[in-house]
C-alpha cells in the first residue's frame, strides 16, 4: 500500500512540476543582433521590457508571413536572414494565452539596424489626420490626396502591404480592448 501511495504522490509531483515549467512569450522586442550585421534579434521579455532568461527551446513565429521557427536561449532568439534595406517587420507569435503580435521600422543607415516600435494608434491617426485637414481646409483636398498616395507608397515600399496594415490595427484594437 505504501508504494502505491508513493507512486501516487511521485506522479502528481512530477506531474506539477512539468506544469510549472511551462513558459509562453507574451510580450517581446525586436533588437539590432550585437554579434551579426544587417539582422536582429527577438527578445522575450515581460511588459517592463525586461528579459525573460528562462525562455529556452523553440518557439514558432510568422515574420512578414512567413513561418520561422525560432531558437531561444536564456530568452534570446536570432533571426537568421539578412535586411538588406529598411522595412516593416510584422513580428507574431501565436501560443495558449492567444496570439501576440508587434509592427516595427526596421531603419537601416550604414551598417547599423534601429527597429522602431510603430504603434496601431499611429496607423489609425496619419490616414485620419490627413483626411481631416483636407476636410477642413477645402483648398487643400488635392494635397491631402497626394500626401495620403506617397503614405500609402511608403508603406508599400517598405513591405507593409494593406491587409498587414489592417491587421495590425486589428491585433491593436483587440489587445485595447481585452487588456
Amino acid at each position: 500500500m505504501k508504494k502505491i501511495i508513493l507512486t501516487i504522490a511521485l506522479f502528481v509531483f512530477t506531474a506539477a512540476m512539468l506544469k510549472a515549467d511551462t513558459i509562453s512569450i507574451k510580450h517581446f522586442i525586436v533588437k539590432e543582433n550585437p554579434f551579426a550585421q544587417h539582422e536582429i534579434a527577438i527578445v522575450a521579455a515581460d511588459t517592463s521590457d525586461q528579459i525573460q532568461d528562462k525562455v529556452n527551446g523553440k518557439f514558432a513565429f510568422t515574420i512578414n508571413g512567413f513561418e520561422n521557427e525560432l531558437t531561444f536561449q536564456r530568452g534570446v532568439a536570432y533571426y537568421p536572414h539578412k535586411i538588406e534595406k529598411s522595412a516593416f517587420m510584422y513580428v507574431k507569435h501565436k501560443n495558449e494565452s492567444g496570439t501576440h503580435s508587434t509592427l516595427y521600422y526596421i531603419y537601416k543607415h550604414g551598417d547599423k539596424l534601429s527597429p522602431l516600435h510603430v504603434s496601431w494608434m499611429w496607423l489609425v491617426a496619419i490616414p485620419l489626420i490627413i483626411v481631416f485637414a483636407g476636410y477642413l481646409f477645402k483648398r487643400f483636398i488635392i494635397i491631402a490626396v497626394v500626401v495620403l498616395i506617397i503614405f500609402v507608397y511608403f508603406n508599400h515600399q517598405n513591405g507593409l502591404s494593406i491587409p498587414t496594415f489592417f491587421e495590425s490595427i486589428f491585433d491593436g484594437l483587440k489587445h485595447a480592448i481585452t487588456g
